[in-house]
């Protein structure tokens, strides 16, 4: 364990002790268990985090914290003073100017810095983080490896399951749950990595063997000020003046943000400064902004009618391997190229990571819920304009019938993608459904107008019928009445979420299942059958 003295010299701060008495020389020296922002997560020997916030400061909290065994608290002097009013007793406190900052410093520090003990593989971008992260991790357990997962789906160790709430876990339990995955004997740890967790330090002090880089779209430009802020945020993984810099890079540059990012992981001061990296791309696509080919690329794809793909992988070593993913989409060729060469970097076989990728399933995205119907019907994370286009484009290039969407935009969230989410969608499909997402603390009616705003923008010749049914239930069971034989139903937006946040309650909800039972209906109504109307809903034309 470590002592609360050494903890502040590792993370330059300051020990005092508030309502000093006897025994200070035993509160310096006092052993650490763990460490925690939450007051209510407090275990007897923790030491707890007061942060500064928006609305209050950690520190208001700390009179809680210490009823519940925490041996000291982590603050700024604001918080100093809060600690010293919340207890009359003696209280070890780590004063640093900027606690966020030293977090993961300490988090790291209480914990033993358990990524130095396993391959850490970062992933971020935009779209991809999660497919391309189950892909490594298949490949990995393919090629012997003992898998640690972190992402936004799920946490697993050793396959089994952890339920997950962030894309990536704040500090002091990103830490505590590297120090569990090492005690398990964990080699290598596959993890997502979003611009929120890189921005806020959410992975600071985490030591990664290899970063990947998947692509760059529109979205959390609620939090970011623009695309090249969200950019600046995905390249600390690889920029050279980043604390978490990964010793390795693999950048996809099938697009100018992926090129732009191989320069940034390419980029020091001499060999020794520079990061080793490869990049990956499609037949005849730039692996850099001078044109030169991709270290791994991809050709001869062979889309089957299933949605598996075949296709040939060729690597630095020269050698073309043929490989299959079981994902439609071009988009996820391309992830799971992006995955081999992730498994390649880290020095697991090639040809078994290849094996380990082709039966992948990855749940909520491009995922078919089956009732005996007689069109398609798939549930997708896609949640941005980008991957929302991408994934009808990938539908459409699979059926020979028609494609109802049923789409909507998330409350709290990026309100400039709203109108481009409808615009994609009554361009691509020829039923749109406009309904509600996660409305959050926002008027699901005001988010429903700018998606349909957006929708409306296309020429009434060019886009697809526009329903507007505010239940998601109802939404869903309003499309698949309209399907016929040969055609495809997409609900998009939540994937695999299990919960749709209205008004700050989250009430149970599951696209998967609720698709499940309005197949139910269709299956038992038939094609032509009573099926349940289209309550609160309202028409807006279709193409001509």
């Amino acid at each position: 364990m470590t002592q609360i003295s050494v903890l502040a010299d590792a993370i330059g701060a300051r020990v005092e002790i508030v309502n000093a008495a006897a025994g200070e020389d035993a509160a310096r020296a006092a052993a650490i268990s763990g460490i925690d922002l939450r007051a209510q997560g407090i275990r007897p020997g923790d030491v707890f985090a007061a942060l500064p916030g928006a609305r209050a400061h950690g520190a208001s909290y700390a009179g809680t914290a210490l009823e519940r065994g925490a041996v000291a608290v982590l603050t700024d002097e604001a918080g100093r003073d809060l600690v010293a009013e919340a207890t009359s007793d003696s209280v070890a406190v780590l004063v640093h100017p900027e606690p966020r900052v030293a977090l993961g410093a300490a988090s790291a520090t209480v914990y033993g810095h358990p990524s130095r003990s396993m391959q850490v593989i970062g992933i971020t971008g935009t779209s991809g983080k999660t497919t391309t992260s189950y892909l490594v991790e298949a490949g990995l357990v393919a090629a012997g490896r003992v898998v640690g997962l972190v992402g936004t789906v799920e946490t697993r160790i050793e396959g089994i399951r952890v339920p997950s709430t962030l894309t990536t876990p704040e500090a002091p339990q990103l830490h505590a749950l590297f120090a569990v995955m090492r005690e398990r004997g964990v080699d290598t740890v596959v993890m997502e990595v979003s611009s929120h967790a890189l921005a806020l330090g959410r992975v600071d002090a985490t030591e990664f063997a290899v970063g990947g880089f998947t692509n760059l779209s529109q979205d959390h430009l609620d939090f970011h000020k623009d695309l090249d802020d969200y950019f600046g945020a995905k390249a600390r993984l690889f920029a050279e003046d980043s604390p978490v810099r990964a010793r390795r890079a693999v950048v996809c540059t099938d697009d100018v943000w992926g090129r732009r990012m191989a320069e940034v992981a390419r980029a020091g001061r001499d060999d020794a400064t520079a990061v080793r990296t490869v990049t990956t791309g499609g037949d005849g696509d730039a692996g850099d902004a001078a044109g030169a080919a991709a270290d791994w690329t991809v050709t001869d794809e062979v889309p089957e009618e299933t949605g598996v793909q075949q296709f040939t992988l060729t690597g630095p070593d020269g050698i073309a391997r043929r490989a299959t993913v079981g994902l439609p989409g071009r988009y996820n060729v391309t992830n799971a190229a992006l995955a081999v060469a992730l498994c390649a970097e880290v020095g697991a076989d090639i040809d078994a990571a290849i094996r380990g990728i082709a039966d992948v399933a990855v749940p909520g995205r491009v995922e078919r819920v089956e009732r005996g119907q007689d069109f398609l019907a798939v549930v997708d994370y896609a949640h941005k304009p980008a991957a929302l286009e991408a994934v009808i484009g990938t539908l459409r290039a699979a059926t020979e019938g028609r494609i109802a969407v049923v789409v909507g935009a998330g409350g709290d969230r990026d309100r400039t993608k709203r109108p481009i989410m409808g615009e994609v969608a009554a361009r691509a499909a020829d039923l749109v459904v406009v309904t509600d997402d996660n409305p959050r603390t926002e008027s699901p009616a005001a988010i429903r107008a700018a998606v349909l705003d957006g929708a409306h923008s296309v020429p009434a010749a060019e886009r697809g019928e526009i329903l507007e049914i505010g239940d998601r239930a109802a939404a869903i069971d309003a499309a698949v009445a309209w399907a016929r034989p040969g055609d495809v139903v997409l609900v998009a937006g939540k994937g695999h979420e299990t919960g749709q946040e209205i008004d700050g309650v989250k009430h149970p909800f599951d696209d998967r299942e609720v698709l499940g039972a309005a197949l139910d209906k269709y299956r038992t109504a038939g094609p032509d059958g009573d099926h349940p109307p289209a309550a609160g809903g309202s028409h807006h034309g279709g193409k001509a």
